[in-house]
């Protein structure tokens, strides 16, 4: 029996105020999120006990701190109603712009503008302007409702998105500003735009890459520094130069290749344990899952990522209003995009641009800014059943 056709009444006293709502969260949605928060922990323990000296559990511990700080702040979020977040949709996309312009003042660290230095992490606002993008597309695009088939409404929401994502770019953060393309594509597509118009964008988009990878250095114009170029175009021929532009795709490659079936465990891990795989950590964290647990843990992780995304589309679909869907939408856009782009580039199939794998890569940006993500969607969740309740309707799981 499909768990979709198993409708359960809920008594209208039993929604009546946001701390009992909180017990309409979607279950299924946690579950996913804290088996993705446990391989992230377990992973982290054996890939970095020896990374800090006398420190065994340094990232572990730290990565802890981050996730119960995150599940505090999906909670919050969860037990407020997401469309009061309309309101503020021009503050937020003048904070994500002022934040991304402000970090171009601080200290470069590995030749990147990216960070503000907190005393307990780094903060990255380009992780923060993810969630800041959805919510002011999802607001601007609502406010438009009325003229969402005109190609006017369809530009000023793609150029409301391509300006942070340009910025972010120079930081340079160039898989970041990817996401917020994708994001409001997304956007657009379940707002209802016609197929012509997103057809036309996808055109001008392949364009783009044409000029910026072919076309402009032909004519002695770069817009993008050598090794963005090398890590954009190196998964194409991932045996040439190993020592350089491919390196990184190919000891990746080598770590989830010799995993095979059950992995090779903590013990023998060498290709993590020797420092072989970069970023082991983060970017590449799905590697230390393939050498470590074999096809069985990154299967085990890609079920996880699947159980999330599907009730991430559920969830769009019982949204209350257009605003939850959008919302629904563009948090779907963020995770699907992130994940497909990381894991393919540990396997040789995608560019390297530096995108986190949601809640299994190291960092209290990225885990943070998923959290912020998955409380939105519980609220969205929880909105829509209380609202269905309320009419006296059976809720489906």
């Amino acid at each position: 029996m499909s768990i979709a056709a198993s409708p359960i009444q809920i008594p209208a006293e039993d929604v009546a105020t946001p701390a009992r709502g909180t017990r309409l969260i979607d279950p299924l949605l946690l579950l996913a999120t804290g088996g993705l928060v446990a391989c992230s922990l377990i992973t982290l323990r054996g890939a970095t006990k020896g990374t800090v000296k006398g420190q065994p559990l340094y990232y572990v511990e730290r990565q802890g701190v981050y996730v119960l700080l995150g599940l505090a702040v999906a909670t919050v979020l969860a037990r407020i109603d997401y469309s009061r977040l309309r309101e503020y949709k021009i503050g937020m996309y003048a904070l994500l712009i002022a934040t991304n312009m402000l970090v171009f003042a601080t200290p470069a660290v590995r030749g990147a503008h990216r960070w503000f230095s907190l005393p307990f992490f780094n903060l990255q606002p380009s992780e923060f302007a993810k969630v800041l993008m959805i919510l002011a597309l999802a607001g601007f695009a609502v406010d438009r409702s009325r003229r969402l088939h005109e190609r006017r409404t369809t530009a000023r929401i793609m150029l409301l998105a391509l300006a942070p994502a340009l910025i972010v770019i120079a930081q340079p953060d160039l898989g970041t500003g990817m996401v917020f393309v994708a994001v409001a594509f997304t956007t657009l597509f379940v707002a209802g735009t016609s197929w012509k118009q997103l057809t036309a964008l996808v055109a001008v988009f392949a364009a783009s890459i044409a000029l910026v990878l072919a076309a402009a250095p032909a004519m002695g114009v770069h817009l993008l520094k050598p090794y963005q170029v090398q890590r954009l175009t190196g998964f194409l021929s991932p045996s040439h130069d190993p020592r350089n532009q491919t390196y990184q795709i190919t000891e990746s490659l080598i770590a989830i290749g010799s995993g095979q079936k059950t992995g090779r465990g903590v013990a023998h891990a060498t290709q993590t344990t020797l420092g072989y795989v970069p970023e082991h950590e983060t970017d590449f964290v799905f590697a230390v899952v393939g050498e470590t647990y074999g096809f069985v843990g990154a299967a085990l992780v890609l079920s996880l990522y699947a159980l999330l995304i599907w009730r991430g589309l559920r969830i769009l679909t019982m949204a209350k209003n257009l605003f939850g869907a959008l919302i629904a939408g563009g948090i779907l856009a963020m995770l699907m995009f992130q994940v497909f782009v990381n894991v393919g580039m540990t396997i040789g199939i995608m560019p390297i641009t530096g995108v986190p794998l949601p809640l299994m890569s190291y960092g209290g940006s990225s885990v943070l800014v998923t959290f912020i993500a998955l409380g939105l969607l519980q609220s969205i969740h929880i909105q829509a059943r209380m609202a269905t309740a309320g009419k006296g309707r059976a809720l489906p799981i």
